[in-house]
């Protein structure tokens, strides 16, 4: 048997986890009609097949009707989901892994205008910040009928084959009541703490009726609000004491903070550049006082620190969730003795976002994450060796050698600079996104294991590519800013990118024109900003850097507004034209006939990229294809075989951002899709 600590069995009352790492109830928002049908299974599956002990699904599954999801949930509170659940924990059960699911009633986290435009309710008035609903307060028969839902809603769970259910008790109804900033009702469910935990523990006492005592029950919960007037440590303490006392739970499972914000749910959930694993040493003094078993998951994305967790015996159970979205098989890499072929969770929250704003959960450079039933997560031989040339080392090209030097290959790439990395190496210079780089750092790690060679410092031009004899080429070249936007005066202007790379100095009164909304804006104006400069971030649109989204706009903020940054919406940079020693910027807007001069030093431009692309359309008539792509092909999986040129030598194909300016995961999933079938 293995000494190491993570792959130590423990035994949660009758169920036996075969080692110490769970994936955390989280929604992945990939239901189609409220249930968890082919794409959901398959997403689950993929993480009991990389080996993980327990796997939890749906953060969280609705219980009623007046709880509609604000994104893509399960719907727990209809019949028609138990076959689906059943189908998949069959599923999870052949790989080994337990499962279970996560239930929950929002309360006020919500919005009144969703699903069946029920009122909100909770046990206040009182709005949520993040969700901006005015809630009902809450009434007895309310109160009767969500017990009798969860109730409902645990047997269906049992009925579809679940090792147990977790309640969302933190943000959520269970929590707004048990919060005293949350909670103002009078009589049985309201004043002290005794009555504020009486609706939690009245539900799992109908939960447990339901389902018996052979099903485990647990609570995710937060023992400690950090907010001024909410549930404190000391509060944390003595509820999870009573939790453990009321004999009707399995185990604790804590977190720290409130996610009534959108600053509050990045500090309880945090992103790169914040610090790892902040709220474990709590999880553990919880642990500590109620000798319970205690599970904990926030920002711990390393197989070091999750070992830390399990082997200083500050809780049972480890939660690496985001980092499972990463690489869902990191279990049996630990114990096939290969965790330097993890792919590493770079904490860029691009998967959380795009939930909260309203999309489905993409890993940022796992472009198989939530694409099982398409993409491969092991990249399969290929039938015959060919040989591949790749024309730059960014996150596009990097993943195109990767992937088809895995298929056995011959591979070589071209890089004009010294190093790789294109765009990512330039972010990560911020010491807030520093994370990025990891992206390229692996796949090099990759490529040199599968034999790739990488040119370095070599400019590669249809000559050279033609030397090499190739089968197949692709390029990966990127872009460049973009700068070349107004009516006059472009010369008088920098980019985004000249601020970051630290080509140009700051100047002291410095307007940033952002009408992409991307990380490179933000970024740009906080080095400005701490070099002192009075900085202006303008921005056509009626939000700025809608690109960035909300958890990874936190740090942003709170660096810019220490230094007084101005934010203004709706107005379009026209032009800039030098007068003495300043810079003379002319403002509109597309809403209205405004015209008015501002005056600065430096002007900052922001608008993507354009491709670098001559490479490409000089290769193009000596190609077999001209470049052509079949997109059918292509989303079905199929290897491309256009012929459009019989005299052509190669098949020749463009990825990333030397199609189009996109983003990184646009750049990895190009890369990917058509190299897995090459």
């Amino acid at each position: 048997m293995s000494g190491d600590p993570l792959l130590q069995p423990f035994k949660l009352k009758h169920l036996t986890l075969r080692n110490r790492i769970i994936v955390t109830s989280h929604e992945p928002a990939y239901p189609e009609d409220g249930m968890p049908k082919e794409r959901y299974r398959a997403y689950t599956v993929e993480r009991a097949k990389g080996g993980v002990a327990l796997t939890m699904t749906a953060g969280s599954a609705a219980v009623s009707r007046d709880s509609p999801p604000v994104f893509n949930n399960l719907l727990a509170y209809k019949d028609e989901i138990v076959p689906w659940i059943r189908e998949m924990t069959d599923a999870v059960h052949d790989q080994g892994s337990a499962i279970m699911i996560q239930l929950t009633h929002l309360g006020r986290r919500t919005r009144w205008d969703k699903g069946d435009w029920l009122p909100v309710l909770a046990p206040s008035h009182h709005r949520e910040a993040a969700h901006r609903a005015f809630p009902k307060k809450i009434e007895d028969w309310d109160i009767e009928r969500i017990i009798r839902d969860f109730a409902d809603a645990a047997e269906r769970m049992k009925a579809g084959g679940m090792d147990g259910v977790e309640l969302e008790a933190y943000g959520h109804l269970i929590d707004q009541f048990v919060s005293p900033l949350t909670n103002e009702l009078d009589g049985p469910y309201g004043g002290e703490l005794e009555s504020r935990m009486r609706f939690c523990l009245d539900v799992f006492a109908a939960m447990r009726k339901r389902v018996g005592e052979d099903f485990i029950l647990g609570v995710r919960y937060t023992a400690d609000e950090t907010l001024p007037g909410g549930t404190h440590k000391a509060d944390g303490l003595e509820i999870s004491r009573r939790l453990k006392e009321s004999g009707l739970i399995d185990y604790l499972n804590v977190v720290r903070g409130h996610i009534d914000t959108d600053p509050g749910l990045t500090d309880l959930i945090p992103i790169q550049g914040m610090a790892n694993a902040p709220h474990l040493d709590f999880a553990g003094e919880i642990r500590a006082a109620t000798n319970f078993p205690t599970f904990h998951a926030a920002k711990i994305p390393d197989v070091a620190t999750a070992r830390h967790a399990i082997a200083s015996g500050k809780v049972d159970m480890v939660g690496m969730t985001r980092a499972h979205m990463t690489d869902p098989h990191i279990v049996r890499k630990i114990i096939e003795k290969r965790e330097e072929d993890i792919r590493p969770c770079v904490g860029a929250n691009y998967c959380l976002d795009r939930i909260y704003q309203g999309g489905a959960a993409f890993c940022i450079h796992n472009a198989a994450t939530g694409r099982e039933e398409t993409m491969p997560h092991v990249i399969p031989r290929a039938p015959v060796r060919r040989k591949v040339v790749i024309v730059g080392a960014g996150p596009a090209g990097l993943e195109a050698a990767r992937v088809a030097g895995e298929r056995g290959h011959d591979v070589v790439v071209f890089e004009a600079a010294s190093h790789a990395g294109g765009q990512i190496r330039l972010t990560a210079q911020s010491p807030r996104r520093r994370e990025m780089i990891s992206i390229i750092d692996w796949r090099l790690a990759q490529c040199e294991k599968h034999g790739v060679i990488i040119r370095y410092n070599t400019w590669a031009d249809a000559e050279t590519i033609s030397a090499e004899e190739p089968d197949v080429v692709i390029v990966a070249t990127g872009g460049f800013p973009h700068t070349d936007i107004l009516s006059a005066g472009n010369d008088l202007t920098v980019s985004s990118w000249d601020i970051l790379s630290g080509d140009v100095k700051p100047g002291n009164s410095v307007l940033v024109f952002d009408d992409a909304g991307d990380h490179a804006g933000l970024q740009a104006a906080d080095i400005l900003a701490a070099a002192g400069a009075r900085v202006e971030i303008m921005t056509p649109d009626r939000s700025f850097a809608p690109e960035v989204m909300a958890m990874n706009l936190v740090p942003y903020m709170r660096s810019l507004q220490k230094r007084d940054v101005t934010f203004t919406v709706t107005y379009r940079l026209q032009s800039v034209e030098r007068r003495g020693n300043t810079l003379v910027a002319r403002i509109g807007s597309d809403y209205g006939d405004i015209d008015r001069e501002q005056i600065v030093d430096q002007v900052v431009i922001n608008h993507g990229t354009i491709p670098l692309d001559d490479l490409y359309f000089e290769l193009k008539p000596q190609s077999s294809n001209l470049g052509e792509v079949d997109y059918d092909a292509l989303i079905s999986g199929q290897p491309q075989k256009v012929s459009r040129n019989s005299e052509g030598r190669f098949q020749l194909f463009r990825i990333g951002d030397a199609v189009a300016a996109r983003n990184t995961h646009a750049a990895i999933y190009d890369a990917l899709r058509l190299m897995k079938d090459l």
